[in-house]
C-alpha cells in the first residue's frame, strides 16, 4: 500500500519559471502561471517542498553558483511566498560529460532526504518537465508526475526512456492538484 506523499522534489526551469537555456540573469526569471497557487496550496496541506535544478552552465564555465542563487533567489521574490519556501535546494552544477554526483537523474538527493527526514519512497514525489526529472524518481524508487510546460516533447521523452509509468499534465497546476486528491 502506498504511502500519502509528504514531500515533493521539484524541478527548476521549465516547470516552475519558463525556460530559458543557461539562465543566468534574474531578469530572465519568469514564474509560470498557476505555480504561486500551487505551491501554496501544497504547503498549506503540510507538504515539504524541496528544489531539484540542474545546472550545467556551471559546470560547463558558463557562468558561477552566484548567478544560480541570483536567479533562485528572484524567483522566490517572484512567487511571493515566503523566502523558506523550500526545506532544501540541490544545485548540481555538473555538466553532462562529468561524473555526476547530483546531476539528475542521479537518485543521490532523493536517497539523502529519505534518509535525513524519514520518507519512505512513495512519500516522495518527483515534479519536472524532462525525461531526467522522472528517470530520478525511477532511480529513486519515488513516485514522478511530469508537467509539459518546458520545451522538449515529454511524452515522447517519456516513452523513448520506457517511463510510461508516469502520469504526465499539462500544467504545474494539474499535477498538484493529482498529488493533492490521488496521493493524499
Amino acid at each position: 500500500m502506498s504511502l500519502p506523499v509528504r514531500a515533493l522534489v521539484l524541478d527548476r526551469d521549465g516547470t516552475l519559471i519558463e525556460h530559458v537555456p543557461y539562465l543566468a540573469d534574474p531578469a530572465g526569471v519568469r514564474v509560470l502561471p498557476g505555480v504561486p497557487e500551487a505551491l501554496a496550496a501544497a504547503k498549506a496541506a503540510g507538504i515539504a517542498l524541496f528544489l531539484h535544478t540542474n545546472q550545467s552552465g556551471v559546470g560547463r564555465g558558463m557562468y558561477d553558483l552566484a548567478a544560480v542563487h541570483a536567479c533562485n533567489d528572484r524567483m522566490l521574490h517572484l512567487l511571493g511566498l515566503s523566502d523558506d519556501l523550500f526545506t532544501r535546494i540541490c544545485i548540481a552544477p555538473e555538466a553532462p560529460d562529468k561524473l555526476a554526483i547530483y546531476r539528475k537523474p542521479s537518485p543521490r538527493f532523493a536517497r539523502e532526504l529519505m534518509e535525513a527526514f524519514g520518507y519512505q519512497p512513495t512519500e516522495l514525489c518527483y515534479i519536472g518537465d524532462r525525461g531526467a526529472d522522472l528517470a530520478t524518481a525511477q532511480a529513486a524508487g519515488t513516485r514522478a508526475a511530469g508537467v509539459a510546460t518546458g520545451l522538449d516533447d515529454l511524452a515522447a521523452e517519456v516513452r523513448e526512456l520506457g517511463l510510461d509509468d508516469y502520469p504526465l499534465f499539462s500544467s504545474f497546476q494539474e499535477a498538484i492538484t493529482h498529488v493533492l486528491t490521488e496521493w493524499r
